[in-house]
């Protein structure tokens, strides 16, 4: 091959050196240079318009996501021009002297266009390797886009170096023994990524963090779903679908609260007072007590503690005259009870989890009594609806309880108490 090459070549260059004598070479080079760029520029319609349409076509027949990825995502294109490049090189080599300039200049060219679309292909893989793993798990874990991003970045910077070696005629090894005085300003430069991949270990390693989370870090202003996980910032998206930004790096260096706990459990805490009037809270008379005693949720309760309560007051002799004497049923503490039954009879209530009405310690505000319980849904619109809807009706059945709410005094209550004393003198 090598000889008929040779021969072929001596030919041309006579045959040039006859026709146009002085400039055989010249004119050599430059046919040579011609035919490279011909050559190349067959070869790029011929992958890019004919095996391009061809294997799309089949990818499409197969329907894989990863046959489709490969024409979509750039891959095929970039593959095709590091293929391109190689010819051109083999191309020169076969007919340039090794002491040409021209093949010297072709040789840094290729190299260089080598090196561009072989880390350009890297990263297409990567990008398609990420959109499969989001497709298949939903629920990963493993932040697997910072992952990505580390590779991308510690691969660029080999890239570059081999770049820079080739246009020196060094090795790389000697631009990489260099590194050592400048390990100070890589790591100044890439401080933000080397923290960043720590951090995403971490939040990894401790199942702290991923995508789909609801997250709250008062700190950046972020209170809601986690988006994307990179290798240096963290996305959230606001329930007032803004977009706050926090460094990785943050999500270990200061705290913050996930709330894939309740949104795995299946219930979302209802943990909200109603403030009671003090002065309203008594003992039940024989008008209430009759009253209440014919709701459907308090007749059960109200006849066995009736039946508790004058059994022990019998059993002691209390003189019931007297109001400090014996036990009696109260309706701060029977309104508890009430809404105890009603939690526990309500459907959208989760009865497997934590449920209790509690008296609170008083304040000038008033006596608070605390609904502590969970929805049976997570649904942020459901979960308030479901709120909403308790406290409607807490709010309704007070007066049926001789209960008041307390309120702080009002503009017009005052106006109506100076009304008064006026109307009175």
């Amino acid at each position: 091959m090598d000889t008929i090459r040779s021969e072929f070549k001596e030919f041309l260059l006579s045959w040039i050196e006859h026709h146009v004598p002085g400039a055989g070479n010249l004119l050599f080079n430059g046919l040579v240079v011609v035919w490279i760029g011909v050559f190349a520029l067959g070869l790029h319609f011929f992958l890019h318009f004919f095996v391009r349409r061809q294997f799309a076509s089949w990818a499409s027949r197969t329907g894989r996501s990863w046959d489709l990825s490969i024409v979509t995502d750039g891959l095929y294109r970039r593959v095709s021009f590091i293929l391109q490049g190689a010819v051109v090189q083999i191309q020169a080599n076969l007919w340039f002297d090794d002491t040409s300039s021209l093949l010297h200049a072709i040789q840094v060219i290729s190299d260089q266009w080598i090196i561009l679309f072989a880390l350009l292909a890297l990263f297409s893989v990567l990008d398609i390797l990420q959109n499969l793993t989001d497709k298949r798990t939903s629920q990963n874990r493993f932040p697997i886009k910072g992952l990505f991003q580390t590779v991308k970045l510690i691969t660029s910077v080999l890239a570059g170096l081999l770049a820079i070696s080739l246009l020196m005629g060094k090795s790389p090894l000697i631009l990489l023994s260099g590194l050592g005085a400048l390990s100070a300003v890589m790591l100044l430069v890439f401080k933000d990524p080397i923290l960043g991949l720590v951090a995403g270990i971490q939040l990894s390693a401790n199942k702290m963090l991923s995508v789909g989370d609801w997250l709250e870090m008062p700190k950046y202003g972020a209170d809601g779903d986690v988006i994307d996980i990179a290798l240096t910032t963290v996305k959230v998206q606001n329930w007032d679908k803004t977009i706050t930004t926090i460094p990785t790096y943050a999500l270990i260096s200061d705290s913050f609260k996930n709330w894939r706990g309740m949104s795995e459990s299946g219930g979302r805490r209802i943990k909200r007072s109603i403030l009671i009037q003090a002065s309203s809270v008594r003992f039940l008379d024989d008008e209430l007590l009759d009253r209440l005693t014919k709701a459907d949720l308090l007749g059960e309760y109200i006849s066995k503690r009736l039946k508790l309560i004058e059994s022990e007051n019998a059993t002691r002799n209390t003189d019931m005259s007297i109001v400090l004497n014996g036990r009696r049923l109260t309706n701060i503490g029977t309104f508890r009870q009430y809404l105890l039954t009603y939690l526990r009879e309500n459907p959208n209530i989760h009865q497997k989890m934590t449920l209790m009405v509690r008296q609170l310690e008083p304040s000038a505000e008033g006596l608070p009594i605390e609904i502590y319980a969970f929805t049976n849904t997570t649904s942020w619109v459901e979960y308030e609806n479901i709120q909403s809807d308790i406290f409607d009706h807490v709010f309704a059945i007070l007066p049926a309880f001789d209960l008041c709410a307390h309120e702080a005094p009002t503009g017009n209550d005052i106006r109506r108490l100076v009304l008064r004393e006026n109307n009175t003198q």
